[in-house]
């Protein structure tokens, strides 16, 4: 199969979107980023695998215009390393740098081979997605544990000084350490260090049920439980060859664009308080409250939290329900108008938010930058307008571009798409389709792999699914769950430069990335 101007042996995985998975050599690894890269393709994960002793590869996932390409690089041995692909993809530097603290795994050529998940508290040749010793246990003992200064870059120069901040910071906020080289006020580089809090999910999921672990994915990042478990959803169900119907697709759709808009909301009203005007704050957290309360109201959850499950969903909407909901976008969307021009007209937020923490849509393509940050940077990526997939393919959705790329212009994408969700919400509130709301799922006696790939509000989320080992048992062999903050993280980096200190909070909060989603 010729994909972006390369054979390549690619078999169709069973899916909504177009997805196709092949194993490839050193040579074809090498070529088929490059000629990805060539084509405009997007890298969207690196992971690091290991079925069995010393049955080791190198995954990775490329967003193509013929859909997703999941490519895998078996490793001949132990010690064996596989091609950098930090020459065609900027950001793959910390997810191989994360493949070699989880799996060993060593990209050959790469510039940059400091940790970045282990901080110390793994013993020395521990790596945690390996199989276990061979005295049946994982091996975890902090006996022989090296501890060592992390080697962060130093900036020198007449004037030039450094300001840690964090990993523990004054708020209720996960940890990050964030080191920023300045003189005087303005930023000459910033560095992060993050993996504080890698929790051993993707350990965990091999010691679940495939049809219970839909509720660790829905876990992984509490802003976005409905995205993960979606694409959880959506991988066991492809890997088992099963279709949703299409009422369950609406529902999953109307609660992923719920999802969307409560977040959009909390943000809004934290942009408006970083930049002095605390009015925005009490306003858009008064009415993200009332749409939480709704869901809880309408799904039995603030955060609509498992009610996606595999085969479809938990909870139906009734007729009476789906107009309420079509009543209150209603209601909130006037709302939203209002403080939309309060916010457009207001100098003082305007002054803070204009050429603040800019990323060009040139470097934004350059660094990678993806989901709604990507949008306000000219990149025109957003998977429910890419592929048609139900139930996106009947909504004709429209995809929110912006070329700002500053902090002005993510307040405006994040403005466009509550509308443009609020409508999406409405159409299919109002035509729902009949049927059931769940099918059930067959776990494959043979092993099988799946993948779910869905458009959450920070961007777009992956999950790759390996099910059944050589034995024939009907376990998870591996589950790889990827979160656009992986991209946008090391551009925030570069969007603070030139900027002054005090706007780095406005910067931050602009991309709100996610800890959490980041430290499996």
């Amino acid at each position: 199969m010729q994909i972006g101007g390369i054979e390549l042996a690619l078999q169709p995985i069973p899916a909504p979107l177009p997805m196709f998975h092949g194993e490839v050599n050193p040579e074809q690894w090498s070529a088929a980023a490059g000629a990805f890269a060539q084509a405009g393709g997007r890298l969207l994960s690196l992971w690091g695998n290991e079925r069995g002793s010393n049955d080791l590869s190198v995954c990775a996932g490329y967003a193509l215009s013929e859909g997703l390409v999941w490519l895998e690089l078996p490793l001949v041995s132990d010690a064996a390393g596989y091609p950098d692909l930090g020459s065609q993809f900027w950001f793959a530097g910390r997810m191989q740098r994360a493949a070699m603290d989880l799996c060993g795994i060593v990209a050959l050529g790469a510039v940059d081979t400091r940790s970045w998940l282990a901080h110390g508290a793994w013993p020395d040749g521990y790596f945690p997605l390996r199989q276990p010793a061979k005295d049946g246990t994982d091996g975890m003992t902090l006996a022989g544990t090296s501890v060592s200064d992390y080697a962060f870059v130093r900036v020198e120069g007449d004037g030039v000084h450094e300001i840690p901040v964090g990993p523990v910071h004054a708020g209720i906020i996960e940890p990050g350490h964030f080191r920023f080289s300045v003189v005087g006020e303005k930023v000459l580089r910033l560095e992060q260090r993050l993996g504080y809090t890698h929790k051993g999910i993707e350990k965990r999921f091999t010691r679940l049920e495939p049809l219970e672990a839909v509720r660790l994915a829905g876990r992984i990042s509490g802003d976005s439980t409905v995205a993960y478990a979606w694409a959880y959803s959506m991988a066991l169900e492809s890997a088992a060859g099963i279709d949703v119907s299409a009422r369950a697709s609406a529902l999953r759709a109307i609660m992923l664009e719920r999802e969307r808009i409560a977040n959009h909301l909390g943000d809004l009203g934290a942009l408006g308080n970083d930049a002095g005007l605390s009015f925005g704050l009490a306003q858009f957290s008064r009415l993200r409250e009332d749409w939480l309360r709704e869901s809880a109201q309408i799904f039995g959850h603030r955060l609509m939290m498992d009610c996606i499950a595999p085969g479809g969903v938990r909870p139906d909407l009734d007729p009476s329900n789906a107009e309420r909901v079509r009543r209150h976008c209603d209601a909130i969307e006037h709302e939203i108008g209002v403080l939309r021009s309060i916010y457009d007209e207001h100098a003082g937020l305007q002054d803070r938010f204009i050429g603040t923490g800019t990323v060009n849509p040139s470097l934004a393509e350059r660094l990678g930058l993806a989901g709604m940050a990507g949008r306000a940077s000219g990149q025109a990526n957003d998977l429910r307008c890419d592929y048609r997939w139900q139930p996106y393919d009947g909504l004709d959705v429209k995809m929110m571009i912006r070329r700002g790329g500053d902090v002005a212009a993510r307040v405006a994408v994040r403005f466009d798409e509550i509308g443009e969700s609020l409508r999406l919400i409405r159409a299919l509130c109002a035509h729902l389709p009949e049927g059931n709301v769940s099918t059930e799922v067959p776990i494959p006696a043979m092993a099988a792999r799946g993948a779910g790939w869905v458009e959450g509000w920070r961007g777009q989320v992956l999950v790759a699914l390996e099910l059944g080992g050589a034995s024939g048992d009907r376990n998870i062999v591996r589950c790889h769950c990827h979160d656009p903050s992986w991209q946008n993280w090391p551009v925030l980096e570069h969007a603070v430069i030139g900027n002054i200190v005090p706007d780095f909070p406005l910067i931050n909060k602009s991309f709100n990335l996610s800890y959490s989603g980041h430290d499996l």
